[in-house]
Parts: C-alpha cells; structure tokens; sequence
C-alpha cells in the first residue's frame, strides 16, 4: 500500500466559516443588547449580506463599545460550530487506512485552534499549520513543504480557494482537489483563471474523496 499523506484546508472545507460568523454575531449582539439580542443578530446578518461594514454600523449605534473591542470579541469567541456533514466519519476512515492527515490554515492562531477544538478534531492531525504560528500565509511553499517526507509517495490537498490553495500544491506535483462551493462558501470560486491555479479534480462533497 502506497504511503498517502491527505491534507486539508479548515475554513468553507471541513465547515462553513459563515457559522464562524453567525456564531461570532450572536455572542456580540448579547453582548452589547441583551435585552434586543435576537433583532441586532438578525440586523447584523442583513448587514453583511447587504455588503455593509457590521462593526462600524454597530459603534455607530452603540456608543459604548469601540470597534477593537468587538473586532476582539469575534475573533477570540469560542464558537458554536459543527464539522461539514460526513467529515467526522471521513477523518476518521483516513485515520483508519493507516494515511497521515494534515491541516493548513491562513488565519489567528487563537481564532483556528478555537474552531479546531469546538470541532474536537485538532488530536486527529499529524501536522496542523496555522498562517499566524508558522510565520506565512498561503500559497507560500513553506506553508505545504513542511508536510514532505521521504517515505510519503503520495499528497493530496482538499481546499475550496481558487485564489491561493492550488496553485503550490500543484507546483509540487501534488493532487489538488477542490471542494465546489454550495451556496454557503465566504469566498466566491472563480475557475476562469490561469491554469497553474486551477485543482486537478472537483467534487461536490467530501465523501468523493473515498472513491478516488
């Protein structure tokens, strides 16, 4: 059997960072306006998807609280959110073939290992990059070139951003594999693009990546 090491990105792959979000929202609003929590969130969603700036409607209104200050909050809450359908049991299967599992991830380091642990999966991964820990961001080489080891033969990266997940792994002969967006993804994907950026394989779900 073939050594395989199966490396994932966190956010709009393994779960929606629109939870993230809306879990963020709703401590904020019961923070600032307990008594009128549910309205603000609500008020708050519509902002965003209005494409309006929510923190500076929110100091604009509540006079109290400075911007930092919530900026602070929504990045440092401990969220309420839950793996993608099927990941738990897919994580595992890996796990269970014998394959090494990694994670890469942009982002504060306090911000990803509080989604890691409210999904209860960082103990899974051999290896997790987190942007802010390892000192750059994707799709810097160093980022993916940590995982490389002389008895892996095979590597495969399951991301959704076009922008920046494909195009390193690809460079390193890599099998990028992108995870089409559903209507829930932050990021929008766009495949008109150079083809060095492009995935060498797309799929719907996660639960493809057992047939391949």
């Amino acid at each position: 059997m073939k050594a395989k090491y199966i490396i994932f990105d966190l956010d709009d792959t393994l779960m929606y960072e629109i939870d993230f979000l809306k879990s963020a929202f709703k401590e904020i609003a019961d923070f600032i306006d307990k008594k009128n929590q549910e309205e603000l969130f609500k008020l708050m969603l519509i902002k965003y998807h209005e494409g309006e700036n929510v923190f500076d409607f929110l100091i604009n209104n509540y006079t109290n609280f400075s911007k930092e200050q919530l900026l602070q909050m929504y990045r440092n809450h401990f969220p309420n959110i839950s793996l993608n359908e099927g990941t738990d049991d897919l994580l595992k299967k890996i796990k269970s073939k014998g394959y090494k599992l990694g994670l890469i991830t942009d982002g504060r380091s306090v911000t990803q290992r509080n989604k890691l642990k409210a999904l209860k999966i960082e103990d899974l991964f051999d290896k997790i990059i987190v942007s802010e820990e390892f000192g750059s961001m994707k799709p810097n080489e160093s980022n993916f070139k940590v995982f490389q080891e002389p008895e892996i033969d095979d590597y495969f990266y399951i991301a959704d951003n076009t922008k920046k997940d494909f195009v390193t792994p690809n460079k390193l002969g890599w099998t990028s594999i992108c995870l089409l967006d559903q209507g829930s993804n932050i990021h929008s994907q766009n495949f008109n693009i150079e083809e060095d950026y492009l995935p060498k394989i797309k799929i719907n779900s996660l639960s493809e990546l057992l047939k391949l």
